[in-house]
């Protein structure tokens, strides 16, 4: 078997793999949305929107990005499949963890009620604000477990963890929502990171790294790596809680607390749901560009081909999801919610400029260019806020699911144009013309919502899923012959 197959296999493969638990995982997360929904309405989910956002603000700043550094040095430091090459960064990165985690929660204890008057025009918050500052502790601890899993590519452990701390911390909350309602925000926030801490501590028990005694000089020089990419990533995601945070409370000023829930709930479906795609694909995918990030030329095959999967994967789902769209905000949420379909099915469209530039995005971190990282985090965020603002301000909701497209498409355009100068990567002719016919059967879908006969519009759109299914069976069989790949696994499991 060729290495582009062999590579291409690998990548369906850790997908398949954490896709499923990821998909349950999305089954969770709509069970836990329909109970907000019916229990407390989008007013109750307005008001978990902006706490959530606070507090991400906050574990933005504080975190120094270890979910992404941790993971980089990680999989760098691991030669050979041997435990012992990577024991002392292991340990560097629980510590590290551990004091940005009471940082994280001192911060939110200082400034409280700052947080509540900012968020929520009074201090009447200021009390929910001290006792989630918890969660930032379990969270960053939660974070330095998983990245060990994940640097170290122990897939089915890391699955493991995110499934069964998610199902615990909805078995939880479900109670507490039913006889509480309103009141049960705070304290199922903080069940549900606490049932993440757990699991994510009881999987990283399972993989038996030899404890190794760190100087104090040890210390400081790996805790220095960490933090030098660390910071910027900080800066970045920060810049990116923020302007969420800032387009909440702009939402929040202009209309009112219910259009937040709404906003809230669109971009659940948009991020949480489908983009959760680029999540299970980013498992494998980072930490295999880290461990090549010197070598430009496996760089680019490496996303080339990360791109193409992401596309083919990407389309029928975008196609389905247009189709079903109605259905599809009655089941997680109510009818009430029917006011965001507008707003998703513009925004549904950018996640196919998403899924390149996503790739292509990482290029940056795997190679550690801070400064240009950093640069195209202020000037992108700074794009963002402002379209979504005047989208907002001009179209309501739909606005912003418009101006999601837009910036997803500058997003593309710009870092097609910076890794090009920087790192001479390109794509080849044979991509762009499948990336063409995706976007075309994407957008012809979009179209048909606009047909007044039902059942017509309906006819042509369930034509165009098929075709989509069709179409990405085809490309993907003559990259990795998928009968050979299906044959592999169910031998594997008979075996």
């Amino acid at each position: 078997m060729s290495d582009s197959k062999t590579s291409y296999h690998q990548i369906v493969k850790t997908t398949s793999l954490f896709g499923g638990v990821q998909f349950l995982t999305i089954i969770i997360a709509v069970i836990r949305t329909k109970l907000i929904a019916v229990f407390i309405g989008p007013a109750g989910m307005g008001i978990i929107a902006l706490l959530n956002s606070a507090i991400g603000v906050i574990s933005g700043l504080s975190g120094l990005g270890l979910e992404t550094s941790g993971i980089k040095h990680i999989s760098a430091d691991y030669k050979n499949e041997n435990l012992n090459t990577v024991s002392a960064t292991v340990s560097v990165v629980k510590i590290v963890a551990l004091l940005t985690g009471i940082l994280g929660t001192l911060l939110t204890m200082i400034f409280s009620s700052w947080l509540s008057i900012i968020t929520f025009g009074n201090s009447d918050q200021m009390y929910a604000f001290v006792f989630l500052s918890i969660t930032l502790l379990f969270k960053q601890l939660t974070t330095g477990e998983l990245a060990v899993l994940q640097g170290l590519r122990k897939m089915r452990f890391l699955a493991k963890a995110n499934l069964y701390g998610n199902i615990f911390g909805l078995l939880l909350s479900i109670p507490l929502y039913y006889f509480y309602g309103i009141d049960a925000i705070v304290p199922t926030i903080i069940v549900t990171s606490l049932s993440a801490l757990l699991y994510s501590f009881y999987y990283s028990g399972k993989v038996e790294i030899e404890r190794k005694s760190i100087t104090k000089i040890q210390l400081m020089t790996d805790a220095k790596r960490i933090f030098t990419l660390g910071f910027m990533l900080t800066l970045s995601s920060s810049l990116t809680l923020l302007t969420t945070y800032l387009i909440q409370i702009y939402v929040g000023k202009v209309g009112n607390l219910e259009q937040v829930g709404f906003y809230n709930a669109g971009f659940i479906l948009l991020n949480s749901y489908v983009g959760v795609i680029f999540t299970v694909m980013s498992t494998d995918y980072f930490p295999r560009l880290a461990s090549i990030s010197d070598q430009n030329e496996k760089v680019r095959t490496s996303v080339i081909q990360q791109s193409f999967i992401s596309i083919l994967i990407i389309t029928p789902v975008i196609i389905l999801f247009l189709t079903l769209i109605p259905l599809i905000v009655k089941i997680v949420f109510t009818p009430q919610f029917a006011a965001i379909i507008p707003m998703v099915c513009f925004g549904i469209l950018a996640m196919l400029f998403r899924a390149v530039s996503w790739s292509m995005g990482y290029i940056l971190i795997a190679k550690g260019d801070s400064n240009m990282f950093l640069k195209t985090a202020v000037g992108f965020n700074a794009i963002s806020l402002l379209l979504n603002v005047l989208g907002y301000y001009f179209y309501g909701l739909e606005g912003l699911g418009f101006s999601f497209l837009v910036y997803y498409m500058i997003h593309f355009f710009g870092l097609k144009i910076i890794t090009f100068k920087r790192y001479n990567f390109f794509f080849d002719s044979d991509f762009y013309k499948i990336y063409l016919i995706c976007i075309l059967m994407c957008m012809a879908t979009f179209l048909f919502r606009y047909i007044p006969n039902p059942i017509l519009k309906y006819c042509l759109m369930s034509v165009m899923v098929v075709l989509s299914i069709a179409f990405v069976v085809f490309q993907m069989n003559k990259k990795m012959e998928l009968k050979g790949l299906f044959n592999a696994v169910i031998k594997r499991k008979n075996d």
